[in-house]
This record gives structure tokens, C-alpha cells and sequence, in this order.
């Protein structure tokens, strides 16, 4: 036999509902993890006092029992795990598994035992059914009746609501009430939250985020009250399930989070998560309400009497004392901002993003935990909206996913290497590592490999349907080689527009776009400028760029052009004030000196390229002078019966070509002259 036994898919029951997870027998202690939550329960060997194997719902289960009255039962066993585990209990922890049957006769008469944590009730000495009194929330008496009330889990589809027990007439123990004795008994161990006594310690209005609003938080040794202007929480030590301690992004600020399970309720609205927010410059002194002998008994110097510091720190470390968990902080994961968080967006709201060691953590509205062990997957996607940002998306084993949105792209490089360094398992691996890298950390911005991709998608599919059909065919209604309605600022303009990825990605499918690709016009070769026209004037900084340039490579010897530019632009953020109030007025008379001279340039006759289009001889100009004449010839010429002015209106039915052939040649006779009418049409007709 080795020296653990391990277990697969083992229950345990929380509040009415059935979690799995893994179960481990070692030699030095019982180890059971919660697949859900995560939560560990561990039971030392030494402490094992007692053992029971029964047979339960799911198949078998097994009742622990320790020294200090705490009771774990664990179902989902099969018959044939009996021989191993009870050899490993005689072996190792020198406890004999002993075999109970449970009473299944039905019956509702009985007895009540109170043990430890539990109540049981038997019948003829067999258990009926035990009920855990740390579920109970509580307790009413009636005049022969006890009613014990629960507490309701929100994964549990049928819960039980309460229980009532009926308590026959009789003589108790120095002649108490026997229900006020069953009463008291259930109270002694139900989960009851009464405020007896004064607080440990008291924070005044602290801000909480979720639930939102200012609370005062009274610190008890087996609860958390928070006491707001609406609302009041009670919060059992037993429900926190996990701290955590995060740096907000301006460094200025710290979220403290308390997870819980099962949450606090309020109306239909659970809250899983509570969020306080503080401000790192916030002192505070703080004073228990306990003498030193007693904070040293019951903290074993984790907290003192008296003691000093910024209000998080002090709010973390008495709740870390009072509910004995760890507190999580980020690890060595660091964004492009020098922050240990990321900024992004889960569904509506903005919020931060926390790489930790062993998961995620988003807060703050809604609040997710995603621990390493639950994720199944995760996904770089390209942003919707724009290329400057991407989606990190993430699934679990259950199948919900988890987008978290808007992430700048200078933050993709480190989350991959995190993702990466967890063994995470990424679905599009392959783009990190291959030659169509859509996140990679290139210093060019313009770089779109999206829109690089759509380009060799087209290339391949034109190279597809290339064949000698398909070339020899053109579109009658369009020919590059001739002058084209539409202009060609606008085709220009066209594909200049389509080049953006923001439009593409946005709007249309690669698919769609290569094909409307090719149907636009080539675009002209690019009209040369005159030469005699006047130079346009330069901006100040382009001015002092020129005066500039010599003395930064002097400055930076060997530095290349597209240095000396961002050198050059930081060097122009540093100038003062009246230095550039001199070169924008050496900017302002150059540009005078050009509108002056291109003023001149136009009434000495010359025009440049640039204003072609407004030449009284310009092209359109020619092109529409010579169809005016050519109408006015036809206006004039009477060679042309077919030609008709607008005015003209006919007095025939029929306006047809060939229906005025036939008109003007009829049998037998010369043809019948036509009567014309002719009107003035006016505006205000």
C-alpha cells in the first residue's frame, strides 16, 4: 500500500448542495479541495478521533470525527474503496473504519441527540437523518414546537426551508422547560449571529464599493457587522473565503477584497464580493477593546493592544487575525504602464484586471475571480472597434466565458508572457509564435497585420481565378483608358479610405473588400506640379527643424533620420514660450510672402497644377465649350432631322423613330406636313 490514497469526485455537502472535488488520505493528514471554490479543508492525523463508513445518497460516504468536536463527511465512494481505506486507517492513523447502517424506516417518532456540531435523530438507535446546526439560522419556540430555520444556498435547486419538532410535555433537568433546553441546545452551535457584548474594534465610515455606500465595520470575534444609513450586514468569519489586497493603478489607492461564500443577500441582489477602497495617505490609531493578556491568549501576537499606521493596513491586519486566512497580492507581473493591473472593460463598466499568482481577479463592478485551476482556455481577440486595442477572453472548465475588453495594445506582450508562464493553454498560440503576428510589440503603429492578411488573402484568391476566360473579359460600361464621370479626387479618395483597417474590420469582410478592390479604377499617374508656381510656406516647427538639423547630428553623431525627427519633436516640446512665438511669426510672414506671390503668379497669366481644375481653359472647361458648340451647330444646321430641342413637343401619339419614318413617306402622296407648337416655358410656370 503506498503512503496516500487519492479520490476523484468526491461530495461534500454545503448548505443543501452537493460540491465535488478531490480527496487525500496521506499519513500526516486528510486533505479535501472543493473544486468550486477552492477552498481547502485539512484534518492532521493526530486529531482523527473517529471514522464511520455508511451507505448514503451517492453511493457510500464517509463521517469524520475530531478531538475538538468538528464532524466532515465526504460522499461518493464506491463499495469496493472499503478494504483499502479501512487497512490505510488501521495503518496510519490507528482508527478502525467502522460500518453504521442508517434507519430507513420512515418513521417521524424519535429521539434528539445533540453531538458536537450536529443533531442527530434515531430511531430504535440508527440514525434517521443528522442536521448540521451550523446551517441553522434560526430559532423560534412555540408553546410544544421548536422551529430551526436555515440558511439558503443560491446553487441548491430544492432547499429546505425549516424544520419543526414537536417536544412532548415532561420533566426536564432541575425542572426546566424541555423546549427552552432543546432551544438552548440548538443555539449553542446554530449560526445564529447575535451581537452579545462590545466589539473588538470599531472603523468609522469606510468606503465600500460593492456593496456601494459608507459603512461602519464593528469588528466581533465570530462576525463582521457592517452598519450602513439603509443597509446592516452581519458577515460570519466562516463564509470569508478568501483577502486580498490590491494596489490601484494611480498608486495612490488600495482595494481591500473579501470574498464570501455563500454571499450576503439583500432583496434578490447577492453579493459575493466586498470592496473597500482606501487612500494610502489615511492614518489611523487603533486601540482594542481588550486587555493585552487577552489580545496576546486569543491572537498569539498577531494583533497588540495598541497600534498605528495607514487605515488599510490596519483594517487588513486585524481582519487577517480574526478570520485566519492568508491575503493575496499581486505577484511579479508588471503592465507596460509600471502598474501590477491592467485597465480594460467587462461587460458595461471599466474597471482593473489582476494578474495574480494562481488566477485573475477583476474589480470592481461585477467583481470575478478566475482561479488558474477552473480556466480550460484563454484567447487573444482583435478588438471590434479598433486596431490600438484586443479582447482577452477567457473560458472555464464549466464552459462560461469571461471577455475583458478595450485592453491597450502595449499590454499584449506582457499578458501573453504571464498566460505563457503559467502554462496556461492560449487558442491562438500560433500567431505569437508565427509570421502573421497580429499583437506583436512592433514600435510602428501603422503596421495593421489584419489588414496584411486580408492583402494576402486577395492575392491568393486572384491568383485562383486567374484563368484565360476570365481575363479576356472586360465591363463594356467602364474603360480605364478613357475619360470617366466619376472624378478622380474621388477614386483617389477611395482608396486611400479603404486602406484604414479601422473601416475594414469595422464594416466589411475581407472577402467582400478584395472584391470590390478590383472593380475600382487604377489610379493616374500623379499630375506634376509647375515649376514656376510659388513653393507653399513651411510651418515654425518645420523652420526651426531646418535650422536645427545640423546641430543635433553634430550633437548625435551616427544617429539616423528617423531619430533625428523624435529627437528633433522632443527637443520642440522643451523650447520656451517666446522662442516659439519667433519662429511662428517667421512662419506667419512666409506664409503672407506666399499668398502675395501666387497672387501675382495668377494675374500674370500662369496657373499652377494644383488649380487646373479652376482654369478658364482647363480641361472640363474645354470638354464642355466643345458638346455647347457642337449642340449650337446642330441648333443651326437643318441637315439633322433628328435632332429636337427641348421645347419641342410633337402633336403625333407616338414619338418613335420608326413611326416617323413611316410618317414621312405615305402611299400615294406627298407627306402630310406636321403641325408644330412651340412654348416658352418660364420659372414660374
Amino acid at each position: 500500500m503506498g503512503d496516500t490514497l487519492e479520490f476523484n469526485e468526491i461530495y461534500q455537502e454545503s448548505k443543501g448542495s452537493w460540491n465535488d472535488g478531490r480527496l487525500r488520505f496521506s499519513k500526516q493528514n486528510v486533505v479535501y479541495k472543493s473544486n468550486k471554490t477552492g477552498k481547502v479543508d485539512s484534518i492532521s492525523a493526530a486529531e482523527l478521533s473517529q471514522a464511520t463508513w455508511r451507505r448514503v445518497c451517492l453511493g457510500h460516504g464517509i463521517k469524520l470525527a475530531t478531538s475538538a468536536g468538528h464532524v466532515y463527511k465526504y460522499d461518493g465512494f464506491r463499495d469496493t474503496d472499503y478494504e483499502k481505506i479501512s487497512e490505510f486507517f488501521k495503518a496510519n492513523y490507528k482508527v478502525e473504519l467502522a460500518e453504521k447502517d442508517m434507519c430507513v424506516k420512515g418513521w417521524n417518532w424519535g429521539t434528539a441527540k445533540f453531538s458536537g456540531p450536529l443533531l442527530s435523530f434515531d430511531v430504535n438507535d440508527s440514525s434517521v437523518f443528522e442536521i448540521p446546526l451550523a446551517s441553522v439560522s434560526q430559532c423560534a419556540t412555540g408553546k410544544n414546537e421548536v422551529t430551526l430555520e436555515f440558511h439558503q444556498n443560491d446553487d441548491a435547486e430544492v432547499s429546505l426551508m425549516e424544520v419543526r419538532f414537536y417536544v412532548p410535555p415532561g420533566t426536564a433537568d432541575e425542572g426546566a422547560d424541555p423546549v427552552e433546553a432543546f432551544a438552548q441546545n440548538v443555539l449553542s452551535k446554530a449560526d445564529v449571529i447575535q451581537a452579545t457584548g462590545d466589539a473588538v474594534c470599531v472603523f468609522k465610515e469606510l468606503q465600500c464599493l460593492t456593496p456601494r455606500g459608507r459603512y461602519d465595520i464593528l469588528i466581533y470575534p465570530a462576525f463582521l457587522h457592517l452598519h450602513g444609513k439603509t443597509f446592516d450586514y452581519k458577515i460570519p468569519y466562516t463564509t470569508v473565503l478568501r483577502l486580498f489586497l490590491l494596489p490601484h493603478k494611480d498608486q495612490r489607492q488600495m482595494f481591500f477584497v473579501i470574498s464570501l461564500d455563500p454571499p450576503i443577500k439583500q432583496g434578490q441582489t447577492r453579493y459575493h464580493f466586498l470592496i473597500l477602497l482606501f487612500s494610502k495617505e489615511e492614518e489611523l490609531r487603533l486601540t482594542l477593546n481588550m486587555n493585552e493578556e487577552e489580545v496576546e491568549k486569543r491572537y498569539e501576537g498577531k494583533l497588540s493592544k495598541n497600534m498605528s499606521g495607514s487605515l488599510y493596513e490596519m483594517v487588513s491586519r486585524v481582519m487577517k487575525a480574526l478570520v485566519n486566512r492568508k491575503i493575496t497580492v499581486p505577484g511579479n507581473f508588471q503592465g507596460h504602464s509600471g502598474a501590477q493591473c491592467i485597465t480594460c472593460s467587462y461587460k458595461a463598466q471599466s474597471g482593473l484586471l489582476y494578474p495574480l499568482e494562481r488566477g485573475f481577479i477583476y474589480v470592481h463592478k461585477p467583481p470575478v475571480h478566475l482561479r488558474f485551476e477552473e480556466i480550460s482556455c484563454v484567447n487573444f481577440a482583435r478588438g471590434t472597434t479598433t486596431t490600438r486595442s484586443f479582447d482577452f477572453e477567457i473560458e472555464t472548465k464549466q464552459g462560461n466565458q469571461f471577455t475583458f475588453s478595450s485592453i491597450e495594445r502595449e499590454e499584449y506582450g506582457k499578458l501573453f508572457d504571464f498566460v505563457n508562464a503559467k502554462k496556461l493553454n492560449i487558442k491562438n498560440r500560433g500567431f505569437k509564435e508565427g509570421k502573421n503576428n497580429e499583437y506583436s510589440d512592433s514600435d510602428d503603429d501603422q503596421h495593421d497585420a489584419y489588414l496584411e492578411r486580408m492583402k494576402a488573402e486577395g492575392k491568393i484568391r486572384e491568383e485562383g481565378d486567374g484563368s484565360d476566360d476570365s481575363e479576356g473579359e472586360t465591363d463594356e460600361s467602364f474603360n480605364p483608358g478613357e475619360e470617366s464621370d466619376v472624378a478622380e479626387e474621388y477614386v483617389r479618395a477611395l482608396h486611400l479610405s479603404l486602406s484604414f483597417s479601422s473601416f475594414i474590420s469595422t464594416h466589411f469582410p475581407a472577402s467582400l473588400l478584395v472584391g470590390w478592390l478590383s472593380y475600382l479604377p487604377p489610379l493616374s499617374q500623379k499630375k506634376q506640379k509647375d515649376a514656376n508656381a510659388p513653393k507653399r510656406p513651411m510651418s515654425a516647427y518645420m523652420l526651426w527643424l531646418n535650422s536645427s538639423r545640423e546641430r543635433i547630428k553634430a550633437e548625435n553623431p551616427g544617429i539616423s533620420i528617423t531619430e533625428i525627427s523624435k529627437k528633433a519633436g522632443e527637443m520642440w516640446k522643451q523650447i520656451g514660450k517666446e522662442d516659439k512665438e519667433e519662429w511662428d511669426g517667421k512662419a506667419e510672414e512666409a506664409k503672407r510672402n506666399y499668398e502675395r506671390a501666387m497672387k501675382e503668379y495668377r494675374e500674370s497669366g500662369g496657373v499652377s497644377s494644383a488649380d487646373n481644375k479652376k482654369k478658364p481653359g482647363g480641361k472640363k472647361e474645354d470638354k464642355k465649350r466643345k458638346s455647347s458648340g457642337g449642340e449650337k451647330e446642330k441648333e443651326r444646321g437643318g441637315g439633322n432631322d433628328s435632332f429636337k430641342s427641348r421645347e419641342f413637343i410633337s402633336s403625333e401619339e407616338s414619338s418613335s423613330d420608326g413611326e416617323r419614318k413611316k410618317a414621312k413617306k405615305p402611299k400615294g402622296g406627298k407627306p402630310k406636313p406636321k403641325s408644330k407648337v412651340w412654348r416658352c416655358h418660364s420659372d414660374n410656370q
